[in-house]
């Protein structure tokens, strides 16, 4: 399997499990378009050409050639330079790495995640708020998301993978995409009647019961066990912590319960003075569910579990554990 073909896929998949409409995506695509067709010809070279047919800005094939075969990822939640040297180390020892794969973006990921909130904008939408309201509220946020990354040093790891010539690549929104969208539909479907129910059904998943027994695992941080969970929203995707001063809304629209990856203090302030539930699943565990849902696919989609030589190695660190559904 070619570099290309992971990183491809990780877009087609991210786009089928999206919480937006399908005409939502290519709506977002045809405005970078549009954006750059309106550029002076002197500011094209500047404009990120690969956001004209990835519509996740947070999710980038950050360092090697296209045509590598790979065969042993290396995958873990948090790739900084630590573990592009583990996976020197690794490839000098016998187990060579083809691939360093991270969830959280680094490079020029991290510095358009603020880029990929838009899509937090359509799935409030989509639960009933007006757009005007939206935009006004998204907007602010995504702006204070951009200052806050700007002055990152966002090639640190990218320039290590480059100097030790390790391919590199970070898959966030697609994978977030996988555990909003099965957490929504699995939710919808059990339809938990209280808060306690919420839990029982997220610990069926082992990424949540191997958390709680790391004392990360899902807990109530609004509401009692026994209060009724009502209509449930899971805001598990869309680069990072939307805007606050949208909880009033849901409210009116119903909505009973907030399943969310984290939760910052800020933002539970505001929610809990809304009387709204929330249920706080974990953000490591969550990543590690989008992460392997996305690689299950993955080693359906390229590779042949009967055979030996056909099989995907993946290499476990930084807070991600393989589970296999």
């Amino acid at each position: 399997m070619k570099l290309k073909d992971i990183y491809d896929f990780f877009i087609r998949e991210g786009i089928t499990a999206d919480l937006r409409t399908k005409e939502q995506v290519r709506k977002s695509l045809n405005e970078k378009a549009k954006t750059f067709k309106r550029l002076p010809v002197s500011q094209r070279k500047f404009f990120d050409k690969e956001s004209l047919k990835n519509p996740f800005a947070d999710t980038r094939l950050l360092w090697g050639r296209a045509n590598t075969e790979v065969r042993r990822i290396l995958v873990g939640i948090d790739i900084d330079v630590p573990e592009i040297l583990l996976a020197d180390r690794l490839s000098k020892t016998g187990q060579k790495i083809d691939l360093v794969l991270a969830h959280h973006p680094e490079g020029i990921a991290l510095a358009g995640l603020h880029e990929v909130m838009a899509l937090q904008t359509d799935v409030l939408c989509n639960l009933g708020i007006e757009q005007r309201i939206v935009a006004e509220f998204m907007n602010k946020r995504i702006e204070k998301v951009s200052r806050s990354v700007h002055s990152a040093n966002h090639l640190r790891s990218v320039d290590a993978a480059r100097l030790l010539g390790i391919p590199f690549l970070c898959c966030h929104t697609p994978a977030d995409n996988h555990v909003a969208s099965y957490l929504q539909r699995k939710m919808d479907r059990q339809k938990p009647k209280t808060l306690q129910d919420v839990l029982r059904l997220l610990w069926r998943e082992p990424e949540y019961r191997s958390a709680s027994y790391e004392k990360a695992g899902p807990v109530i941080v609004s509401g009692k066990p026994k209060d009724k969970a009502g209509r449930i929203f899971v805001d598990m995707t869309g680069g990072t912590e939307g805007t606050k001063d949208i909880y009033g809304r849901m409210s009116q629209l119903g909505i009973q319960t907030l399943l969310s990856m984290h939760l910052s203090e800020e933002h539970f302030n505001k929610v809990k003075s809304e009387l709204m539930n929330v249920v706080v699943a974990g953000h490591m565990a969550s990543d590690n569910l989008g992460m392997n849902l996305l690689i299950d696919k993955l080693e359906k989609k390229f590779f042949k579990k009967s055979s030996q030589s056909g099989k995907l190695e993946i290499v476990e660190c930084s807070g991600f554990r393989r589970v296999k559904r």
